[in-house]
């Protein structure tokens, strides 16, 4: 396959994974011979074993890191610190995309930013939905509830009104606490439901504080 065929076949695509070009009847290790010979002369960058990305200046949409970090481990979606952030509930940048799967917990190191994946019970892999991220990407990202109780799910003693003020939890009236409420009893915690109650206790607080202003 030329490159020009290459970057017809992808079009748009700002993340793209060999079963795409395995189409037909082709050999899949001439495939991954020319892949390899693409990353190797910069055309392309490599950001796990199938799944690539076109370099500057082939690469006509820039992938988003959210959309990145749900391609490289399907069925996972982003979470935690960064979703957080996203939410406008923290203010750091988190250089690290954190996100949380059944599968296997892991990082993954690539040209575009580093990933990072926290394992949970199956039956904690609720509470996301599938943001638009602009430019005809989406992605997979935690609610801001349930961002919130992942991170403190996954963090030893998170349930404490210590740990919550040293993450400078802002822009609370932006979370529903019902909401909170349902998806700590779903998850069947008392840590959760714990760290709800104190949630709501913030919340509450910071809300009296605005309207005293």
């Amino acid at each position: 396959m030329e490159f020009q065929r290459f970057l017809e076949i992808v079009g748009d695509e700002p993340v793209v994974e060999t079963g795409l070009l395995a189409a037909g009847d082709v050999s899949r290790a001439n495939i991954r011979k020319q892949l390899s010979r693409w990353v190797a002369s910069g055309r392309l960058y490599q950001l796990r074993r199938g799944v690539y990305a076109l370099a500057p200046p082939f690469q006509k949409t820039k992938p988003h890191p959210f959309l990145i970090a749900n391609r490289l481990v399907p069925g996972s979606y982003v979470s935690c610190q960064s979703a957080l952030a996203y939410s406008g509930l923290i203010p750091e940048y988190t250089p690290v995309v954190i996100s949380v799967t059944a599968a296997r917990p892991g990082r993954w190191d690539t040209p575009l930013g580093s990933f990072e994946y926290r394992h949970v019970q199956a039956k904690l892999m609720q509470g996301y939905r599938h943001v638009n991220l602009g430019g005809g990407q989406r992605a997979f990202v935690a609610l801001p509830e349930k961002a919130l109780l992942d991170l403190i799910y996954l963090q030893p003693g998170a349930d404490s009104p210590h740990f919550l003020h040293e993450l400078r939890l802002q822009n609370l009236e932006r979370l529903n606490l019902d909401e909170l409420q349902h998806l700590a009893i779903a998850a069947e915690s008392p840590k959760l439901l714990r760290a709800a109650g104190h949630i709501r206790a913030l919340a509450e607080a910071e809300a009296r504080e605005y309207v005293a202003l």
